[in-house]
């Protein structure tokens, strides 16, 4: 009876070895950030197990932060705007985008006591925006619309101030700065607390929304289809239910992704100005590109071709076998 125990005990260890090695090999490394409407990437790490594999989150502070994690082998699946992944990729990242998990979240935000109406208001005027964003994109294509000179230094039309996205609320509220082109929530809770006041959302540029890229490395792509697959369909899964059940996105949002400190109305606000979504198409990427160009947004001595790498095939599949239109 020993020896039977003694054997069944190796048989388990055994078997819990197989297992925990087959579970390895089923981690996926994700690079996130920290806005309202990264949230449903979020979640993809609490239903991963009902997808068949684990999902490893690590955050960041912006989307060049996970282009660089991604060059150095330390993520398999990035999400970023797609500045940063056009970016990375001309910067030679081995990345394709795979989808796109949201839509929009930019605001241009004014001082509240300044009144501003227009980007022609912002003559004269500091205005913070986070270097590595599309929101720099948005910024300098909205400032060349108006025929706008822009730099770093005084003597131009509008003077740039770098700043982080977590600091250019406190900046706007000590009015170090006049305006600022920020994310979600933030911007939004800049409106709510009063201290700031929307100019605009800069959607009338070439660009339209900007579509939040989602990336895979081109080793996990190819190499890795089947983990890449599982992957997807959780991603479309994690999305629809954002999508169909608010009241699941929101309680997610604010008490697992940002811990109670936004408001049901940042919340709110926020995901009206970034719904969740997503696709992708290599159009919107192209156009994405050419804008930076014009703008002088990363100068990339060879920005890349969107149709080489914007690969939605296996978006297209997990929409499929999920149903979702």
């Amino acid at each position: 009876m020993k020896l039977n125990s003694f054997g069944k005990v190796v048989a388990v260890a055994a078997l819990a070895a197989a297992c925990g090695a087959a579970q390895a090999q089923e981690v996926v490394r994700l690079g996130n950030l920290k806005f309202a409407h990264y949230g449903a990437v979020s979640y993809i790490k609490e239903i991963a197990p009902k997808c068949g594999i684990k999902v490893e989150e690590h955050m960041f502070a912006k989307g060049l932060d996970v282009m660089q994690a991604i060059i150095a082998g330390e993520l398999d699946v990035g999400t970023t705007a797609s500045e940063a992944a056009i970016s990375g990729r001309a910067g030679g990242a081995p990345i394709v985008v795979v989808a796109g998990f949201a839509k929009g979240g930019a605001r241009l935000v004014g001082r509240a006591d300044l009144k501003l109406k227009s980007v022609k208001d912002l003559k004269g005027k500091r205005v913070g925006v986070t270097r590595g964003g599309i929101q720099e994109v948005l910024l300098l294509a909205e400032l060349q619309q108006a025929g706008l000179t822009v730099s770093e230094q005084p003597g131009k039309d509008v003077q740039l101030v770098l700043l982080a996205y977590a600091d250019l609320n406190q900046a706007l509220l000590g009015k170090n700065i006049d305006a600022m082109m920020q994310s979600e929530p933030q911007s939004s809770q800049a409106l709510n607390k009063g201290f700031g006041t929307e100019i605009l959302k800069p959607y009338d540029t070439p660009i339209g929304e900007p579509i939040r890229t989602m990336v895979m490395t081109e080793k996990f792509y190819k190499e890795k289809r089947p983990l890449a697959e599982k992957f997807m369909r959780c991603f479309v899964e994690a999305t629809k239910t954002f999508i169909d059940q608010p009241a699941v996105a929101e309680k997610y949002v604010r008490d697992v992704v940002f811990k109670g400190q936004i408001s049901s109305d940042d919340f709110q606000d926020a995901i009206s100005n970034s719904p969740y979504s997503y696709d992708i198409t290599p159009e919107h990427i192209q156009i994405t590109t050419d804008v930076m160009v014009k703008t002088g947004v990363g100068k990339m001595s060879k920005p890349p071709v969107a149709r080489d790498w914007v690969k939605t095939d296996l978006l297209d599949a997990a929409k499929k076998s999920l149903n979702v239109k």
